[in-house]
């Protein structure tokens, strides 16, 4: 297990000055979201990346000893503005171009919601529409798409997510998972089962991992906590993560940089 971070807790900035923060706190690896952690340029439309521009961001990461082990492209895939959805798939399709040149193995996404939090049939075949389209092009390249289950996403669940891998079986398809994302106010008093499920019927196609940590606030509401700082059942997590996956890599998230050695002490006393 290695231990990394989503990079733009740093703050968005230079790629220079980013490679450097985040070497100074001697993290091996990083998700990295283009768009929410360069200032360099604007990365919200697609058509920026070329291999020189990629090959100098790498060149600073390389320098700072920091890999780029996941590109986080958390666009809407079923988007019902077709020109907004097509916009989405440009860019992700860039992203998966571009990822053997960055080193990264995965491209990571989390599918989108409903702006009123029902979904229906449609909803669910525009996604595998837009999944077809984006399997075809990692192929393509090697790349595998990681997909995170998200409560209020499409998908949602573990189940939901089993179902897609189901109707969708190429092995450039994965599991990033993040068992905070699968916790509810519903579902909190049974988090074992809901982490355990998440293994039973995901295990095998987890590709990477995100660490969060969840509670029960005093309004009696859940909220989001650093690794360690909540009641998220982590010694679980991780045993069943080094039962099904050794060695998977780990995003920190919900961390300030002053707070990552802790934090990432924390998650390796699990190995």
């Amino acid at each position: 297990m290695t231990v990394g971070v989503l990079a733009h807790l740093f703050g968005k900035k230079p790629y220079k000055q980013l490679a450097e923060a985040i070497g100074s706190y001697e993290i091996e690896h990083v998700q990295l979201a283009l768009w929410k952690a360069m200032s360099d340029y604007d990365f919200s439309k697609p058509g920026k990346l070329n291999p020189g521009l990629v090959k100098e961001i790498k060149k600073e990461f390389d320098k700072h000893n920091v890999s780029i082990s996941i590109l986080a492209c958390y666009l809407h895939l079923f988007d019902s503005n077709q020109a907004n959805r097509m916009e989405n798939l440009a860019r992700f399709k860039e992203l998966l171009q571009y990822a053997p040149l960055f080193g990264a193995p995965i491209v990571a996404v989390e599918v989108g919601k409903s702006e009123n939090g029902v979904f229906t049939s449609e909803d669910w075949q525009t996604l595998i529409k837009s999944l077809k389209e984006l399997v075809a092009e990692a192929e393509k390249w090697g790349i595998i798409i990681g997909i995170e289950p998200a409560n209020d996403h499409l998908i949602g669940d573990a189940k939901s997510m089993k179902k897609l891998l189901e109707e969708m079986p190429s092995s450039n398809l994965g599991v990033v998972l993040d068992p905070g994302n699968l916790l509810t106010i519903n579902n909190w008093g049974k988090q074992d089962q809901v982490i355990q499920e998440a293994f039973e019927l995901l295990g095998d196609r987890i590709v990477a991992c995100h660490a969060k940590d969840r509670l029960i606030n005093q309004e009696g509401e859940i909220e989001t906590v650093t690794p360690g700082k909540g009641k998220m059942n982590y010694e679980l997590y991780l045993k069943l993560l080094e039962q099904y996956k050794p060695n998977c890599e780990i995003i920190m998230e919900h961390t300030t940089p002053e707070e990552m050695l802790e934090t990432k002490a924390f998650i390796e006393q699990y190995r």
